[in-house]
């Protein structure tokens, strides 16, 4: 007798407001047995020292991860002036002190340089692999650890809130692979100050964002109501960028037997006009159901990923 599978195939995202004090896989974990759910993954870590959007996929929703991973993202941080830390952030144990406390011009002139595409080490106390050993594990060994520059890109970057000479609060709007907790060393390096991260909140990934958030408390709400899918999203949400293609039923079955579809001119026409630049992956769709996510090539759609939602 074959094995039976474990979970329940729930498909969609879930758009959570991730606690403070609990990492992205424990926060996966949780919901993943709110909706007993088959299969779960997220699109960004987020720091168990910061709170906000951590977006989670679920079932067949899995599958559409990767285009989050490229996703925009705003951060809300503060800066306490006066000390820094072995890991830039508040956790960590006081390396360096100063009595420097920056003004908020100084802040504000500074800023521009960390906008635009910069050149980023990360932090010691990070996840990145050096010898195939996690950089935190190493740092709290007491180990050097010697990350190289990564190239990013912040695009915009000010100053929202000074509630006293210690503190700044700056809201950035960042491209993939930066480090807040980098950002504030340098910028206090910058300055001539010390300082680290000691508030953290991400209030973008993408189309997720604090107006379609929940949080656990409502989530675990919903789930003693019978009403678990209130909180989902669709799994679409994740697919916003990409154009939309409505097929027919005979089209979606081809699809989803992994054969491409001919498209008429008129529909070549549409695609191509709504496709980014240097892109040609469409959403094929029926009614508000997607059917797979497909190649744009000679007048075909080619299906590269099949979305088993009638399982």
């Amino acid at each position: 007798m074959g094995r039976r599978k474990r979970g329940q195939p729930i498909h969609g995202w879930v758009c959570l407001d991730k606690p403070l004090e609990m990492g992205s896989t424990q926060a996966v974990s949780r919901v993943r047995r709110l909706f007993d759910a088959a299969k779960a993954g997220h699109a960004g870590t987020l720091d168990p020292l910061a709170s906000g959007i951590l977006p989670i996929a679920l079932g067949e929703a899995t599958k559409t991860v990767p285009f989050m991973m490229d996703a925009r993202k705003v951060y809300r941080f503060s800066i306490a002036w006066g000390a820094s830390t072995a890991t830039q952030d508040r956790e960590g144990e006081i390396v360096a002190r100063s009595d420097v406390r920056p003004t908020l011009g100084q802040v504000r002139a500074a800023l521009p340089a960390f906008v635009g595409d910069i050149d980023q080490v990360p932090p010691a106390f990070s996840a990145i692999k050096v010898g195939g050993e996690r950089a935190y594990d190493l740092a709290r060994d007491g180990q050097a650890v010697d990350l190289k520059s990564r190239r990013v890109t912040i695009h915009e970057a000010s100053i929202t809130d000074a509630p006293d000479r210690d503190h700044v609060e700056i809201t950035v709007l960042t491209g993939k692979g930066v480090y807040i907790r980098s950002l504030a060393r340098d910028l206090a390096a910058t300055l001539g100050a010390e300082g680290h991260v000691c508030a953290l909140r991400r209030e973008r990934v993408g189309p997720f964002g604090l107006q379609n958030a929940v949080g656990l408390e409502f989530l675990e709400d919903l789930v003693h109501r019978g009403a678990a899918s209130e909180g989902l999203l669709p799994i679409t949400t994740a697919l916003d960028d990409i154009p939309d293609l409505a097929v027919t039923d005979e089209d979606a079955f081809r699809l989803r037997q992994g054969r491409s579809i001919v498209l008429l001119p008129r529909q070549m026409e549409t695609l191509q006009a709504r496709l980014s630049p240097g892109s040609d992956l469409v959403s094929a769709v029926q009614g508000s159901e997607p059917v797979a996510l497909c190649s744009l090539k000679a007048g075909r759609l080619a299906p590269d990923r099949v979305f088993n939602l009638q399982l």
